[in-house]
């Protein structure tokens, strides 16, 4: 028997009702995962899901904050029901979501409707009245994983600190005309968000935090590579109607942002050796899709348009 399988079955043994279940009394899949070790058991009665953090993510994830923000998703309707975590140790099992399709960019692009799903899932959760533990702040966030990375004598991607420098005037816009701050997931990978063709369903609440709503608009809109057409579909069926043009220019902002911050991201990954990709082309991809977005001659007339709503 696999360690990976000994781990899950240790994990399960301690969630009320699993106490003596066994490996031939389940089936395990193991899914995928950039930092994190998850698995589908299916047992008898019910499928689960067993997450195992990977090594370093204590280094950038509060695991007390991630279990209230999963809890908080779970009563707005959108997320899965956790039944047992080790907030201490990170581990987490939640019920499976049953008949479902893990989203990717060419699903979001396949699947007739699931811009506007997801769009509608996120609105429900912005909406919920729902608070979260942690406040995502962007600049701050840079500013730590920058620090994290000093004391791993990481490399930069050549200019980063200079983009990070001309990002300073949407630092100004976005702080010259706050938002209402909501509940957000705040890393919207395409394969966070599962759909049963009805509705969209939102998991991994590990960087959540109270946030500008459209952040999760603007990064998903990036990881799930949509078109303008598809993008035009998320946001009309979030706001009801065609977005504003600062609320527009918000989310291309956003879709700026979320490349510069997370290029820091993968740049720990790398550091640390996580062997789930090569972390060094991730992030230098997006920084320079960071680079371009900002370079382009319309960035500074969204920036603008946040100034005037």
């Amino acid at each position: 028997m696999s360690t990976y399988i000994e781990n899950v079955i240790a994990v399960l043994n301690q969630v009320e009702g699993f106490e003596k279940i066994t490996k031939d009394e389940c089936t395990m899949k193991r899914l995928g995962g950039m930092t994190n070790i998850v698995h589908l058991v299916e047992t008898q009665n019910i499928n689960l899901i067993v997450r195992i953090p990977g090594k370093g993510t204590e280094d950038y994830i509060n695991r007390t904050f991630e279990y209230n923000n999963a809890m908080a998703a779970w009563r707005a309707g959108v997320s899965a029901e956790i039944l047992w975590a080790d907030v201490k140790k990170g581990v987490m099992v939640s019920k499976a979501i049953n008949e479902i399709q893990t989203m990717t960019p060419d699903l979001f692009s396949a699947r007739k409707g699931s811009p506007a799903r997801a769009g509608v899932a996120l609105s429900k959760l912005h909406n919920s009245g729902e608070s979260f533990d942690f406040r995502f702040e962007l600049f701050n966030m840079i500013d730590d994983y920058l620090k994290i990375l000093s004391t791993k004598n990481a490399e930069l991607p050549e200019g980063y600190h200079d983009v990070v420098k001309a990002a300073e005037p949407v630092k100004e816009s976005l702080e010259s005309n706050p938002t209402t701050l909501a509940p957000c997931h705040c890393d919207p990978l395409c394969e966070n968000f599962l759909d049963d063709g009805k509705n969209m369903w939102i998991v991994d609440w590990e960087y959540s935090g109270m946030n500008d709503p459209l952040w999760d608009l603007g990064d998903l809109s990036v990881e799930a590579h949509m078109s303008e057409q598809q993008e035009n579909e998320m946001l009309e069926a979030y706001f009801g109607q065609a977005p504003t043009e600062a609320q527009r220019g918000r989310v291309i902002i956003y879709k700026a942002m979320c490349d510069l911050l997370w290029t820091l991201w993968g740049l720990i990954q790398h550091a640390d050796k996580n062997p789930a990709e090569d972390f060094w082309a991730y992030s230098i991809e997006r920084f320079e899709r960071c680079k371009k977005l900002m370079q382009d001659s319309n960035f500074e007339k969204h920036t603008n348009a946040i100034k005037k709503n």
